[in-house]
């Protein structure tokens, strides 16, 4: 029987799940990020400031969804420069426009930079007692706890960036998805393309999506080749550019991510996996032990694959490859779930 990963129905909907404007750190105002996504044929863009949570409903229209969301950052416990230090950022975004409470939340601590000046605006269980972060897995794991009982999607972000290896993200319990690529971190010139990274926390256990992001702050010029915006991105698959079906797509892992190849169907059948694609000169396989499989363009570009799966392989997941080196990335699917 065929099992369609990516819905058969639908329409594709380009997200940045993401984005930092003048309510933190960021260069624009959510108007302008609106404004220039848009012109990139974005429909979706996740509003993540730092530590606070303040929608933008004004901003929706017919073409243009903003998620509600915010960043949050718990730093290692050292006397010692920030740069020295490792630190875990994590974005929650809300699964519904109705969520309105920000969680792990500290009355006094925590923001920082324009942040400060927005904590007017910020709504929050006032019965709960002030949240201390911790920087531990512990620590970090109950966040994300406290953000899916709390109706928020959870991604861990940027691992380079933040200088956290195996031993702390593989301790890491109760995100939905991760960075497979995170454009402002390595356009600067850290090493944020992170398949590796998600490879180890598979095959620790963890049953998470991967997603793209941008990341942005877009400081300096934006036709620059170092311009935080537009590298990497989230591909969604939904019925309708509504705030429910959308994040209700994230949750069932109705995406893939991209940095500009495009991924058309991804369907499971008989014993195998397939793809079709936009041009590629690479498709390879990946899975949960020592198996891979890879096809190559061999004068015309290639435009889809199939590759055998076994029980055996725990997981498979897909890279899609063009001329440029730009990849796009399925979720992991297991295989368990598929036979």
């Amino acid at each position: 029987m065929k099992k369609y990963l990516l819905p058969q129905n639908g329409n594709f909907y380009k997200a940045n799940l993401h984005c930092h404007s003048t309510f933190s750190d960021g260069c624009l105002s959510p108007a302008e990020i609106k404004k220039i996504y848009k012109e990139r044929g974005y429909s979706v863009v996740a509003y993540t400031d730092h530590d606070v949570f303040i929608p933008h409903p004004e901003l929706r229209d017919e073409t243009f969804l903003p998620l509600n969301g915010y960043e949050m950052e718990i730093n290692e416990a050292r006397d010692e420069p920030f740069d020295f230090i490792k630190t875990c950022h994590m974005c929650f975004i809300a699964l519904s426009p109705e969520t309105e409470n920000q969680v792990c939340y500290h009355r006094t601590k925590d923001l920082f930079g324009n942040a400060r000046n927005f904590r007017h605006l910020l709504k929050y269980d006032e019965s709960l007692p002030d949240y201390e972060r911790v920087y531990s897995p512990e620590g970090i794991s109950d966040m994300m706890r406290i953000g899916r009982e709390n109706g928020f999607f959870v991604t861990y972000n940027h691992p380079a960036w933040s200088l956290e290896e195996k031993e702390q993200y593989c301790g890491y319990h109760g995100m939905h998805a991760m960075e497979i690529c995170n454009w402002g971190c390595l356009v600067a010139g850290y090493t944020d393309y992170n398949e590796k990274e998600y490879d180890e926390m598979l095959r620790g256990g963890e049953r998470i999506f991967c997603i793209g992001a941008d990341d942005n702050h877009n400081g300096g010029d934006i036709n620059s080749r170092d311009y935080d915006s537009f590298g990497a991105y989230t591909v969604i698959k939904a019925e309708r550019l509504e705030y429910k079906t959308i994040t209700d797509a994230l949750l069932k892992g109705n995406f893939y991510a991209s940095q500009g190849p495009e991924i058309h169907e991804l369907w499971f059948e008989d014993g195998k996996i397939h793809i079709t694609c936009s041009d590629a000169d690479r498709i390879v396989l990946n899975t949960g032990i020592r198996k891979t499989s890879a096809r190559y363009a061999e004068g015309e570009p290639l435009n889809s694959a199939s590759f055998e799966v076994k029980p055996e392989y725990s997981y498979v997941r897909i890279t899609v490859t063009d001329k440029n080196g730009n990849h796009a990335n399925t979720n992991a699917y297991f295989t368990d779930e598929l036979f």
